[in-house]
């Protein structure tokens, strides 16, 4: 049975299965906090389900910002696009120009944009991000380590009928790049509501806890990358309806997707994979240090 986590002005609750555990997560949280890691339950949840929402972290006039930054970035990351090296892998096309992959929307004829990686250079108005201790403080939970750095971070554009993605866990894709997969957590920031009918994120609580998982083995270029549907357990499915400028904190190990825009507006996010620091980033091989204040 599918789960949904529906929102209202300063909650987040959990309908369906864990709704308790869930209710007793403070899932809210302000610039001015004083202690913005997490909380007892908060770890709790995360270790347990693979996944922890704050509700409405950012304002209305800090997601205006980052719209503008999601502007600068796809006008750039299109101009750098035409200078680079163009391939097609089951029917996607993807571009790498220096460090960035471009990855557009599947129709052949689509100069629409699906994600930039990574995008922080590609605007200041998203680079404050590697800096927000909104993020940070609640990374250094996860991670128990003081210092905090840069895996790396992407854009979703996902405009009007913009393509999900399928099952799958962000550790596959990494295992060969670093020697510490398990501690490479995801914080994807929404500058958009999320909904049903906009493609909203989704996951299977609790699938970070079998670690890395086989992928498909259909014959496809890219299958390897999504997970094999028959150690998928449906029923643990959360639908994530979230309010524009929410956070959700996830495991590398957890299985997670999102479907199609059905609406007539964009849903746009900002996914940011974090590490401890000192080791370098997955594209540009830099070591990013992101400080977390005390």
């Amino acid at each position: 049975m599918k789960t949904t986590m529906q929102t209202g002005a300063n909650w987040t609750g959990l309908k369906g299965k864990d709704s308790e555990a869930m209710d007793s997560v403070e899932m809210t949280t302000s610039a001015g906090s004083k202690e913005l890691g997490f909380t007892a339950a908060e770890q709790h949840q995360y270790k347990q389900e693979g996944f922890v929402v704050r509700q409405g972290v950012f304002s209305e006039r800090e997601v205006d910002g980052f719209y503008e930054g999601v502007e600068e970035a796809v006008e750039t990351a299109l101009q750098l696009a035409r200078q680079g090296r163009e391939y097609v892998l089951d029917g996607k096309r993807f571009v790498d120009f220096a460090e960035y992959t471009f990855q557009f929307e599947p129709q052949s004829d689509s100069d629409r944009l699906r994600v930039v990686e990574p995008v922080h250079t590609l605007s200041d108005n998203l680079a404050v991000l590697l800096s927000e201790q909104r993020l940070l403080q609640p990374m250094q939970s996860i991670l128990g380590c003081s210092s905090v750095g840069l895996w790396t971070d992407k854009l979703n554009c996902k405009g009007p009928g913009g393509s999900g993605f399928g099952w799958h866990q962000d550790s596959p894709y990494w295992v060969h790049d670093s020697d510490h997969v398990d501690l490479l957590p995801n914080v994807m920031v929404g500058f958009d509501s999320f909904s049903v009918e906009n493609g909203c994120f989704r996951a299977i609580a609790g699938s970070h806890k079998k670690g890395c998982l086989p992928g498909r083995s259909d014959g496809s270029q890219l299958g390897g990358f999504y997970t094999d549907p028959s150690v998928i357990t449906l029923a643990d499915e959360v639908l994530f309806e979230v309010c524009k400028g929410s956070v959700i904190f996830f495991d590398p190990h957890l299985i997670h997707g999102s479907g199609q825009n059905n609406s007539s507006h964009a849903r746009r996010a900002m996914i940011l994979t974090f590490q401890p620091a000192g080791f370098p980033s997955l594209k540009s091989g830099e070591t990013i240090a992101c400080p977390v204040k005390e």
